[in-house]
């Protein structure tokens, strides 16, 4: 029986670009993605590559004095170097100016000249040569190109069309009838919103050679290249054919082809969830299982911009905090689907928090403890089976979810942040044991109770590695063998990229062990998984020269701790409090922050809150909260709001909704 593949893609990233961390937030989440489908036994392919046509590559590559193709060559290697720092594991990296692409892209334009569904014509438009389209009048703002701002030229010329319009109905019916095609759901919302209220016209699929020369010609007609965006999007097809292990296989049978995910950002959502769907009906081949549209990341709110000089450099990052942490925070900060404010406050914050506390500290004191008790042995005690071991149990239970699929939509849904903390579970449990059991005194009074103590913290350890690989594989390795065993990569049979693994799952023979009671494992310190970050306060002296500070710095410097403002028990019996339970909770349209929520006080309200960027609105529906239920309503965005709920941010400005520590009903008044 063959085994079950997966394939999954980033976009392929356009070859003049500084990598960023937009770029290593995809990639990332890829990789995270493959690397726990190879554990699970699936013939995996993950693919990410370059887009290196196009009139913006040309006008560089002159400026610097060479060809199109040396000038890529070059750039190239930026991607290809950061990938290697932040661990990812690609089967394959595809270049648009591969021959076998080249000849893909012109084998399916000829195919659907063939069928009628390309023609040709005059068209009169307004071009953006930054971002290579046109655009109609009614699309541009002020005069100018409605995605960059920059100024448009009005040009009229024959091109070639993809009748994309006449698969608007097909593709709306394709998305109202599956429901996973486009995730989250407010991204396939939007997409349904746009289809259903615009018409759709053709696409523009070529550009002159005599005004661009680099590009791939159209066989049939050599003096048009390819229009850059359906040169790229067709790498996700023309990959499958010469790139995927096994390619040969994958042309006999169209092994790999359909793609399991496509991530993409938000930014580019529609041209895959339109222009490539389309493209693909009209081909006649499968539509991709998911495209999945993740959010971007801020700083103090605001997009990332060379302009604004808040553009974060994962090169930097990881050279400054490790590429494990660095991986480790994007994808437990903020939920995948939605925008995060990135600061690398909150970074230092998690990373000592949670990897140095939480993680590090366990590791250290439980081999810390081994080596001082049994001589960095650790003996497999009688009765360790979940059955007859509660705590073990309790590890097990929280390990499924973050392994296991069939028992949870987590990892299918993307929901990364979810599935740590499942993991995190198993951490605080293993910390909370040392804490219960004090194996310090045991040491003095029950030596055998200190045995299955110190197993069982080794097993929260052991399963916390195995659930962390995907994330943080390096940090999973040195845990592996300071716990005594063997490469973790040579234990759970991790396929090499490019191959393909045994055909088998890998997990239950990881977190279930068939070890008889007496079985020995001899332990080793190695070097600290996290060592704490300590952070230097700088002086006012010392900030200058770095720049002007961030809002939430200004805000910092502006205040002082001695003004505090006492208000008599009067002012404070003013404000009057309650527990409200959430119904029902959704975006404000066009805002990033703000959830509408339809809150139980005793009474319907409508609250709406600036907490969007931290909590989905389906994470609230079922919470308790605290509001200010005599506050005047205010319009935000204009959408009323009957009330106030109560936040707290801390140091690091992450916040939280303060909420009851045990269930009271709705409409209890706080006093």
């Amino acid at each position: 029986m063959m085994a079950e593949k997966f394939y999954i893609t980033t976009p392929i990233y356009y070859v003049n670009d500084v990598p960023h961390i937009g770029h290593a937030y995809t990639t990332i989440a890829a990789d995270i993605l493959a690397r726990y489908n190879r554990l699970k036994g699936k013939k995996v392919f993950f693919l990410t590559g370059t887009d290196e046509h196009g009139q913006k590559v040309e006008k560089a590559a002159q400026g610097k004095g060479l060809s199109p193709k040396e000038h890529a060559d070059i750039m190239v290697e930026n991607f290809r170097a950061l990938w290697k720092k932040l661990n990812i594991t690609n089967d394959a990296f595809i270049r648009t100016t591969d021959m076998e692409h080249i000849k893909t892209v012109q084998g399916l334009i000829q195919l659907l000249w063939d069928n009628g569904e390309i023609e040709k014509r005059q068209y009169s438009g307004w071009y953006c040569t930054p971002d290579e389209r046109f655009w109609t009048e009614k699309d541009l703002v002020d005069g100018n190109c409605p995605d960059c701002g920059r100024a448009v030229e009005q040009i009229r010329e024959e091109n070639y069309f993809f009748l994309m319009s006449k698969y608007q109905d097909r593709l709306i019916k394709y998305i109202e009838d599956n429901p996973s095609y486009i995730s989250p759901e407010t991204r396939r919302n939007e997409v349904l919103g746009f289809l259903k209220n615009n018409t759709l016209g053709d696409l523009c699929i070529s550009r002159p050679k005599a005004r661009l020369a680099w590009g791939i010609p159209f066989s049939f007609d050599e003096t048009f290249v390819t229009y850059v965006w359906f040169d790229a999007l067709v790498n996700y097809f023309s990959a499958t054919r010469y790139l995927a292990p096994h390619a040969e296989m994958a042309r006999l049978g169209d092994f790999w082809w359909p793609a399991d995910h496509h991530l993409v950002g938000k930014d580019i959502l529609t041209t895959h969830a339109v222009y490539w769907s389309t493209m693909l009906m009209a081909l006649n081949l499968p539509l991709p299982k998911n495209i999945f549209a993740h959010g971007w990341w801020t700083v103090d709110g605001k997009k990332m911009s060379k302009s604004f000089g808040n553009v974060v450099d994962p090169n930097v990052m990881a050279e400054k905090y490790g590429a494990d942490a660095f991986r480790y925070f994007l994808f437990r900060e903020v939920p995948f689907g939605l925008d995060g404010n990135f600061s690398e406050e909150a970074l230092i914050s998690r990373t000592n928090t949670d990897l140095a506390n939480d993680l590090g500290n366990l590791l250290s004191r439980f081999l810390t403890m081994a080596e001082k008790y049994f001589s960095s042995i650790i003996e497999i005690p009688a009765g360790s089976s979940t059955e007859l071991n509660p705590f073990a149990g309790e590890c097990m239970y929280a390990m499924i979810p973050a392994v296991d699929d069939t028992h949870s939509a987590d990892w299918s849904n993307l929901r990364f942040n979810i599935i740590l903390d499942h993991i995190w579970s198993i951490i605080r449990a293993g910390n909370n044991h040392v804490a219960q059991k004090e194996p310090w005194k045991l040491a003095k009074t029950d030596v055998q109770e200190l045995k299955s103590v110190m197993f069982n913290i080794w097993n929260a350890l052991r399963l916390s590695a195995v659930a962390l690989y995907p994330f943080m594989p390096d940090t999973a390795e040195k845990m592996w063998k300071q716990l005594g065993l063997k490469s973790l990569a040579d234990e759970t049979k991790q396929s090499l990229p490019g191959t393909l693994p045994p055909e088998a799952n890998k997990y239950p023979k990881i977190y279930e062990w068939d070890w008889k009671p007496g079985y020995e494992i001899k332990v080793s310190k190695g070097e600290q998984l996290f060592p704490r970050i300590e952070v230097k306060k700088e002086t006012g002296k010392e900030k200058e020269g770095k720049g002007p500070m961030t809002e939430s710095e200004q805000v910092s410097a502006e205040r002082k701790p001695e003004e505090i403002n006492l208000i008599t028990i009067e002012d404070f019996a003013k404000v009057q409090l309650k527990i409200g339970a959430v119904l029902q909770a959704e975006r404000v349209p066009k805002s990033a922050k703000l959830i509408k929520l339809q809150v139980d006080t005793g009474e319907m309200r409508q609250v709406v809150a600036g907490i969007g960027q931290v909590y989905a609105p389906e994470d609230l529906v079922g919470k308790s909260i605290v509001v200010v239920t005599n506050l005047k309503p205010a319009k935000l965005m204009g959408v009323e709001s009957q009330g106030m709920l109560l936040a707290a941010t801390d140091s690091n400005g992450i916040l939280s909704i303060v909420a009851p520590e045990k269930e009271v009903k709705a409409g209890a008044v706080i006093k």
